[in-house]
C-alpha cells in the first residue's frame, strides 16, 4: 500500500539519526529514541503560502500531508488570532507584546492542529479508529475530528478531569474511558493496547502516530512568523506538558530560516509549567540534563504530565536560545487568568494562566527583556476550566432590587 505524506520522506531518530520508512512507528529500533518526520522540501515561497486557505493547510508543503489535504473532511484548524496585547503589555511593563490565542480553534484548543495531521496519517495507514491518552483537550479534539472524518473514536483520560472537558469529549460520540490514575499511567496503558488485538487498526494520535501528530505544532511557529510580517519574535513563552509543542515551534522557526522565508534573527524560548507539575523547570534550575518524573498536583490539568517525553529537548532549546524554564503556583495561575481577561478580553484556560503567570514572573525577575518583541501562547478556552476561578468570580458583583436607588447604593 502506497502512502502520500507530501514532502515527508522518512522517519528519523532524534537521538542517533537512524532512518526508517514512513509508517506507524514512534521509537527507534537502534536506541529507542523518539522518531520524527524528516523532509525533502521543494521550493516554498511566501506567495504560495499566502494563496492557501486561512487554516493550517496553507502550510501543507511543510507538513506530512498530501497536497489535496484541504479537500478532505477535516476540522480545518489554525490561522487563529495573534492579538497585539498593549493593555497587558503596559500592565507588565513590556513594550511589544502579542498573545497567540489558540482558543479560537474548532474545539477551542491548540490540539485541533496536531490531531488534524494525525487524521491524515490514520487515513494513509487504513486505520478505522482514532484514539489517544489525554489530559482533556486532546480527547475532545480527537472525538470531534473522528466524527468529521467518519472514523470511530475511543479515547482514554484520567477519571478526575474537569467536567467541561469530559462533556466536550463525549458530545462528539465515540467511547470515552476514564482510568483511575494519572495521565502517565493512562499513557502507559495505551502503549500496551497498541500491541494487543483489541488495538488492531487503531491510530493512537500521541503514540503510534506521534511522529506525524507532533508536526502540527509547527503551524503555530509558521503562523506567528507570518502574522508578524514574516519575522521571528525575539522572545516567546510556551506551556510545557509533554514538551512537544515547544520543541516543534523551535523546529518550525528553524525550517522557516532554512527555507529563506524569514531572516535568521535570534529568538529566546521560555518554557512555562505549573509548580505542582514542574519537572522540567526543576531540572533547568538545577542544571540537570535529565528530567526527574513527578506526581502532578495542580489545577493546570492540561499540563499535568509528570514524565514529559520531550523534557530533555526542552532543556536543550531553552539553554541554546538563551531562554529559561520557569513555574508558577496555582494562585499565580488564577491571578494571571484574571489579568489576561481584564486587560485583553481573552479568557484563558489554566494553561494560559501558566504562560501569562510565567511571563509576569520572568519580567519582574529581569530575565525577560521588556524592550524585546514578545509572544505568549494561550492554548485553550477558559470555559473548559471554570472550576479554577470558582468563588467570587462566579457570583454577580452585587444583587439588587430593580430600582435606581438600589443601584446607586450598590455602586
Amino acid at each position: 500500500m502506497s502512502h502520500d505524506f507530501g514532502p515527508a520522506v522518512a522517519l528519523s531518530c532524534r537521538e542517533c539519526g537512524a532512518r526508517y520508512p514512513l509508517g506507524p512507528s514512534f521509537a527507534c529500533l537502534e536506541c529507542f529514541g523518539p522518531l520524527e518526520a524528516a523532509y525533502g522540501f521543494g521550493r516554498v515561497t511566501r506567495e504560495d503560502i499566502a494563496a492557501g486557505p486561512a487554516n493550517i493547510w496553507r502550510y501543507r508543503s511543510l507538513l506530512p500531508v498530501p497536497v489535496d489535504v484541504a479537500s478532505k473532511p477535516n476540522m480545518n484548524p489554525g490561522w487563529t488570532k495573534l492579538v497585539r496585547a498593549g493593555n497587558l503589555g503596559r500592565a507588565l511593563g513590556i513594550k511589544s507584546l502579542h498573545v497567540k490565542d489558540d482558543s479560537g480553534n474548532p474545539t477551542h484548543s491548540f490540539k485541533d492542529r496536531v490531531v488534524a495531521i494525525a487524521v491524515e496519517a490514520a487515513r494513509n495507514f487504513g486505520f478505522h479508529t482514532l484514539s489517544c491518552s489525554s489530559t482533556g483537550n486532546l480527547a475532545g479534539a480527537v472525538t470531534a475530528a473522528a466524527a468529521r472524518a467518519g472514523l470511530d473514536a475511543c479515547v482514554f483520560i484520567p477519571a478526575d478531569l474537569e467536567e467541561a472537558k469530559i462533556a466536550m469529549a463525549r458530545v462528539f460520540g465515540g467511547k470515552l474511558i476514564g482510568i483511575d490514575g494519572t495521565y502517565d499511567e493512562v499513557n502507559r496503558f495505551c502503549s500496551e493496547l497498541i500491541g494487543d488485538p483489541l488495538g488492531d487498526k487503531w491510530g493512537f494520535v500521541n503514540v503510534n502516530l506521534r511522529p506525524y501528530y507532533a508536526e502540527g505544532s509547527k503551524t503555530l511557529a509558521y503562523e506567528i512568523a507570518e502574522q508578524l510580517g514574516w519575522r521571528l519574535p525575539e522572545q516567546i513563552v510556551i506551556p510545557i506538558a509533554s514538551g512537544s509543542q515547544l520543541t516543534k515551534i523551535d523546529k518550525g522557526f528553524k525550517e522557516l530560516i532554512a527555507l529563506g522565508l524569514v531572516e535568521d534573527t535570534p529568538y529566546k524560548v521560555f518554557g512555562a509549567q505549573a509548580a505542582g507539575c514542574s519537572p522540567v523547570s526543576a531540572a533547568y534550575k538545577a542544571g540537570h540534563d535529565v528530567v526527574q518524573p513527578v506526581k502532578p498536583n495542580t489545577i493546570a490539568k492540561s499540563l499535568a504530565i509528570g514524565n514529559p517525553a520531550d523534557g530533555p529537548y526542552v532543556l536543550d532549546i531553552a539553554r541554546r536560545t538563551g531562554g529559561a524554564v520557569e513555574d508558577v503556583t496555582d494562585a499565580e495561575v488564577v491571578a494571571a487568568i484574571k489579568l489576561l481577561a481584564s486587560t485583553e478580553g481573552i479568557f484563558a484556560e489554566t494553561a494560559g494562566g501558566v504562560t501569562v503567570g510565567v511571563l509576569k514572573k520572568l519580567v519582574e525577575a529581569g530575565r525577560l527583556d521588556p524592550e524585546a518583541e514578545t509572544v505568549v501562547l494561550n492554548t485553550g478556552d477558559g470555559l473548559k476550566t471554570l472550576d479554577a476561578i470558582a468563588g467570587e468570580s462566579s457570583r454577580p458583583t452585587a444583587v439588587i432590587k430593580p430600582s435606581l436607588d438600589a443601584f446607586r447604593a450598590a455602586v
